[in-house]
């Protein structure tokens, strides 16, 4: 079995205050990395550096919110210079502003995409700068999530900016090659605080609050678990062992890791001379239109009661 040592390496983790970006905080820095903690908020940041520090790790806050140019380029100086260095960036940090699209506003939708997307773009081009420059390779890991894999109800922005992230994925991984920078997209599904307010799955969470195990079918029939559970990969993506692995959208959680696939044709009708709107209503319910794709996150499969 390979070992995964990070001895030496410099990450940032964006987001990093508390639950899923706290839980690969702690990931990479009980591999041996040096980490840079990211919150809006300074007690949050600075509670994860003391939590990251009490178990053996190295780690520092940086107090900024994601999205800016000026806010990435503090990120990686930062790394550089109480580490010397940045070999990984995981993109973790995030809001919700969950509406209907008719309900959604202006700022519901831009302060999502501000967040996510761009967030995303602006702290993986100063990487990027940082770790082609440092001619040593490095790793991006992208968060994104079932939402952008597949859509979800009352989620237009979120869902958009993952969906953007994953495809961001695929393009970097073929920009980033030949610097021996991999990248890839992460599909976390964990009990955080975004989770727990689904209804199906809250009286599970509070069970596991109050020390009980996570039933069987939700660790592995929904691969749904904790932050810890997802955060394995993300050392691993960050490691020698994973050098060869880019460009691909990663699901993890509870005892379930998956392989996403990218989008592609699945079926394809031909007519000489190109198609007419009458010939496509002809064709298209028994050729590609045979069986439609399905939308939307499965809903759980809980056992009868």
């Amino acid at each position: 079995m390979p070992s995964i040592d990070l001895t030496g390496k410099a990450a940032v983790v964006t987001g990093s205050g508390r639950g899923l970006g706290l839980a690969y905080a702690h990931a990479l820095a009980a591999h041996g990395a040096f980490v840079v903690v990211n919150d809006i908020d300074e007690a949050v940041a600075e509670q994860a550096v003391k939590s990251i520090t009490a178990a053996g790790g190295k780690a520092v806050a940086e107090v900024v919110p994601v999205g800016t140019a000026e806010a990435a380029d503090r990120l990686v100086n930062r790394a550089v210079q109480e580490f010397g260095r940045l070999d990984v960036l995981v993109t973790n940090a995030g809001i919700l502003r969950d509406k209907v699209l008719w309900k959604m506003t202006d700022d519901d939708f831009d302060a999502v995409i501000t967040t996510h997307l761009k967030g995303t773009f602006t702290c993986a081009r100063a990487a990027a700068v940082r770790m082609r420059e440092q001619g040593e390779g490095g790793s991006l890991i992208l968060v994104g999530s079932p939402a952008g894999q597949r859509g979800n109800f009352g989620q237009t922005n979120y869902a958009a900016a993952k969906a953007g992230i994953a495809a961001m994925a695929r393009t970097w991984s073929m920009e980033l090659g030949r610097a021996n920078i991999t990248v890839n997209a992460i599909v976390p599904v964990a009990a955080t605080a975004m989770t727990e307010t689904i209804p199906a799955f809250a009286p599970y969470i509070e069970a596991m609050r109050n020390g009980q195990p996570l039933p069987g079918f939700l660790r592995k029939g929904e691969g749904f678990g904790t932050p810890e559970d997802c955060a394995a990969l993300v050392p691993f993506l960050a490691s020698e062992a994973a050098r060869g692995i880019t460009g691909q959208a990663i699901g993890i959680g509870g005892d379930k890791v998956a392989l996403w696939s990218h989008p592609q044709e699945i079926s394809a009708a031909y007519a000489d001379g190109g198609w007419t709107p009458e010939t496509l209503a002809d064709a298209f319910p028994t050729s590609v239109g045979a069986e439609l794709q399905t939308v939307g996150i499965p809903a759980p499969k809980f056992p009868e009661a």
